[in-house]
Formats: C-alpha cells, sequence, structure tokens
C-alpha cells in the first residue's frame, strides 16, 4: 500500500482555525494540535528519521497535552500505547512488560506513577513540556500497514492483550463512525471516558477530531459535573457514554426539583445524539433516561478488536435490547459451534469481517491466528442472534452463557429481569460450578437502601417472568460489584469472590 499523509492531519489542516479542544477552561485550535503534535514529535525522534514502529507508552491526563502526546507518537512513527491513569503499579507494569516500549513519556501528575517502573527497565519518562520544546522539523511520511494504536483488551475474560490497529486500520474505523453518526463540524462533543480505552480513544475523541468536530474534555467523569455542563452550554450536541454513567446521571437528575429537570430535559433534548456502549445497556435504563432526556439511547457494539461493528441507526428505529445492525463497510454473522451460519432467530457466535477489523495482538501469534476463521471473520467470543436485521447479544460465550441442567441460558436476559425487582439497584449473574446441575445460576445483587431480599422471594419473583431453569437458585447480596474502569463488571473476579463465599472456611 502506498504511504501518504496521515488522515486526521489532512482533516485537520482542513479546519485549521476552528476551535478542536476545550480544556481546563482554555481552547485550542486545530493549528494547534497540528504545531504541539509536531513539536512533540520531533522531541520523540530526537534527530531520527522515523521511531519505525517504536513503542510508545504514555500517562498523560485528558486534555489538549493527551492529544498532542497522541498525535506526536503517530506523526514520528511510532506506535502510541495510552496507559490508565487509575491503574495501579502491577497493571502499568504488566502493559509494560508485554509492550516493551523505547520510551515513555507523563505528565508531572504521573510521572511518578512511572519513575521506579521505568528506572526498573532502563527506560527515562519524558514530560510533555520538555518534548514540546523541540522545534519542528520533517517527519516521516507513513504507509498504511504501520502500526499506530496498541490498546488493551479490558481482561474481563482474561489478561489483558494488546490489540494492533494500524493506520489504515484505523482510519477506516474513523471514517465508518463519521459515516454511521453524521459527526461534522458543527458538532460539539463532551467527552467523559477513559483514554486508555478505544471507546474514549476512537469514538469520542479521535472520530469527531477527523471531521472537524469541537470536543469538551473533563478530566473525569462527575455525574453532578456532567449535568451542570449540559444545562450552561447549551451548544453540546452530542455525549457518549457506559450504562453506569447514564445510571449515575439518572440519579442525579432524580435529586434535581421540578424547575431543574424540566430545564436539564429541555437541554438534553436539544442533543443531537446521546450514546451508550462498552457495556449491555439495561432496558429498564434505556426507558428511565428517555423519561429524563427525550432520547432514545443509540447503543452500539464494538470491542478494542474491532472498534464499532454494530450500531442502532442514527435515523429510523432505535430497538431496546439490540446493538443494532453493522456499520457501513462491516460484514457480520452468527455461527454454530461447527461454524456454519445459523438462520434468523438461533443463537450462536457472532463474527465480524471488515477494514475496521484490528490486525492482531502484539507479541502473540497464536492467539491472533486462533481469533479469526480462515475466511478472515473475528471470532468475538460473543453469542448473539439476529431478529429481523438487528442484533441482540445474548452474553460472552465465556462467563455469560450459562450451562445448567442441559439448558443454556443466558446471563444478561436473566439480569434484565431481575433489574425490575425493587429491591434491587444492582445485579450480575453467573454460573457456578455444581456437580449436579453442572452450573447452577447464581444472582449477585446490591440491594437499594433499606431494602432486604431472600433466595425464596428472588426465585418467586424470577418465575413469574422467566423459565424456572433460568431463575437463579444462588443468591448472594452484596456491597459492590466488581467493575473495570469503564463500569463493566468483571465476571471472572465476581466468580471467584462467590466461590470462596460459597466454599466452607
Amino acid at each position: 500500500m502506498e504511504a501518504t499523509e496521515l488522515g486526521f492531519v489532512r482533516q485537520a489542516e482542513a479546519h485549521a482555525s476552528a476551535t478542536a479542544i476545550v480544556a481546563d477552561d482554555r481552547e485550542f485550535t486545530y493549528a494547534d494540535l497540528l504545531d504541539a503534535s509536531a513539536r512533540i514529535a520531533a522531541g520523540l525522534l530526537a534527530g531520527r528519521a522515523d521511531l519505525a514502529g517504536e513503542r510508545v507508552c504514555f500517562l498523560v491526563a485528558p486534555g489538549f497535552e493527551y492529544v498532542a502526546v497522541l498525535w506526536g507518537i503517530f506523526r514520528a512513527g511510532g506506535a502510541a500505547v495510552p496507559l490508565c491513569v487509575s491503574h495501579p503499579a502491577p497493571e502499568l507494569s504488566h502493559v509494560l512488560d508485554d509492550a516493551k516500549p523505547q520510551q515513555l513519556v507523563a505528565d508531572t501528575a504521573f510521572e511518578p506513577r512511572l519513575r521506579d517502573l521505568a528506572a526498573a527497565r532502563g527506560l527515562t519518562v519524558s514530560a510533555p513540556a520538555t518534548l514540546l520544546a523541540h522545534a519542528r522539523g520533517e517527519l516521516p511520511v507513513l504507509a498504511p500497514e504501520r502500526h499506530a494504536l496498541l490498546i488493551y483488551t479490558s481482561g474481563t475474560t482474561g489478561r489483558p492483550k494488546a490489540a494492533i490497529t494500524t493506520h489504515g486500520i484505523f482510519e477506516a474505523q474513523l471514517r465508518s463512525i463519521v459515516s454511521a453518526w453524521e459527526l461534522g463540524p458543527s458538532d460539539r462533543i463532551l467527552h467523559v471516558l477513559p483514554l486508555h480505552h478505544l471507546h474514549g480513544v476512537l469514538n469520542a475523541l479521535s472520530a469527531p477530531l477527523y471531521a472537524g468536530a469541537r470536543v469538551e474534555m473533563l478530566s473525569q467523569f462527575d455525574s453532578q459535573a456532567v449535568l451542570t455542563r449540559c444545562v450552561t452550554q447549551p451548544q453540546l450536541s452530542v455525549f457518549m457514554g457506559v450504562p453506569t454513567m447514564y445510571a449515575k446521571l439518572a440519579q442525579a437528575a432524580a435529586a434535581l426539583t421540578d424547575p431543574e429537570q424540566r430545564l436539564l430535559r429541555e437541554r438534553l433534548g436539544a442533543f443531537r445524539l446521546l450514546i451508550s456502549g462498552s457495556a449491555a445497556l439495561p432496558v429498564t435504563l434505556l426507558t428511565r433516561f428517555e423519561a429524563i432526556s427525550g432520547h432514545v439511547l443509540l447503543e452500539r457494539y464494538g470491542m478494542t478488536e474491532l472498534g464499532m461493528a454494530l450500531g442502532n441507526p442514527l435515523h429510523g428505529e432505535r430497538r431496546a435490547g439490540t446493538v443494532g445492525v453493522p456499520f457501513p463497510g462491516v460484514e457480520a454473522r452468527i455461527v454454530d459451534e461447527h461454524g456454519s451460519a445459523q438462520p434468523e432467530g438461533e443463537a450462536g457466535e457472532l463474527q465480524i469481517r471488515g477494514p475496521n477489523v484490528f490486525a492482531g495482538y502484539f507479541g502473540r501469534p497464536d492467539a491472533t491466528a486462533a481469533a479469526f476463521t480462515t475466511d478472515g471473520f473475528f471470532r468475538t467470543g460473543d453469542v448473539a442472534v439476529c431478529e429481523r436485521g438487528y442484533y441482540r447479544l445474548l452474553g460472552r460465550a465465556s462467563v455469560d452463557i450459562i450451562k445448567t441442567g442441559g439448558f443454556k441460558v443466558s446471563a444478561l436476559e436473566i439480569e434484565e429481569t431481575l433489574r425490575e425487582h425493587p429491591a434491587i439497584a444492582e445485579v450480575a449473574v453467573v454460573g457456578l460450578p455444581d456437580a449436579e446441575w453442572g452450573e447452577r445460576v447464581a444472582a449477585a445483587v446490591v440491594l437499594g437502601a433499606g431494602n432486604a431480599l431472600s433466595l425464596e422471594q428472588l426465585r418467586e419473583f424470577g418465575k413469574e417472568r422467566i423459565a424456572p431453569y433460568k431463575v437463579p437458585s444462588r443468591l448472594f447480596c452484596l456491597a459492590s460489584l466488581p467493575r473495570n474502569v469503564m463500569g463493566k463488571v468483571e465476571k471472572p473476579a465476581l466468580i471467584t469472590q462467590l466461590r470462596s463465599l460459597s466454599e466452607p472456611a
């Protein structure tokens, strides 16, 4: 493939005078981003012509410097590896050992977090301010197959792996998102997502910038701060979040006075688009948030390995409980355990093929080979069903499909039902090993304040709504559910926790 100027650079040059980033009460234009990223690239190159795919790990707070560092790594010919600002040393250590970076970048706030880890590996940590002090110089022209991003999987079903996104794949993902959601220069996005995860890096940051939009970045998600910004900044048009965020926003909205709620509904109603992803969106939450905002949240489906693959339509019916239809240029299919296509309405593994699919797992050729079929479809590991053209997820094959007494049941379906119980604030359903049943359906719940719930009461409630074999036979009332930074329940950790509670000391 022929080398060319990076697509996001061309797009930024076309919108040079427009505001790109708003952070810390300051505005930065696309021209500012181009200048800063070129200087950072020069600092990373340190006189060389090309980083030639070197991995550069960086730990930088959300804001202008984060974007400048990300673009600077790209433009210098490196592969950017964003680190999570909330990860403790062992998590950071895993990424450093796995990615084997040649350079580290961290801002003043996070440099102490990396100092000892860097020294142990013979590396130094560069500050963005130091890199910005370099003069702009000639930058390499990069082929589409060059590595751009290494994003680590969530690790909800195993040790996190680095998914490789090339520049060609990254641009295909950007084009697909911009097309599907009709992002453009008039859009104003409120960004509150973690920036070590593809949802934050690709959907809410890079795609809007590719479209010439303006991204207003908060340092972290705070429900009250988000509601305040929505009310006081009427020009905002797009918001992207995870279900946990929408649940917290709904809770915060419920505490407002009636006039405040009416104003909030008016302001949210003026948004063009509210999107939910990274975890299954409970139908009850979708309905609740529609009452608050006047919007039917657009639920979509993606993975670290895919970018975005499926989504409810921007225009047209958004079906509750589904993740919609394939994105532009994406092929989707559902197959049985033998790889044969499943007919409409029959469950099987969801597989995806298209220019959006990642290049492989860094340093893991066996895992990469196992992830693809012989005809180039990526095995998502998610069980789904296609109904009238819309895809509905039943859960991860490894943790969300429970085999009990000869039946296969979806944990997500059971969770959706149990959320209707008035005593339950949060719920996660898993299978626990059992000699007689293979697995027993177990419900871990967080109860609402002042509520109590017995297994008998839960089973009575469940039997009125779902098949008897789907009703939990084990109940655990917990103070909280283990979640990752994206709000997704970490079911392997939950299973370990529940097994320790159910086994005699």
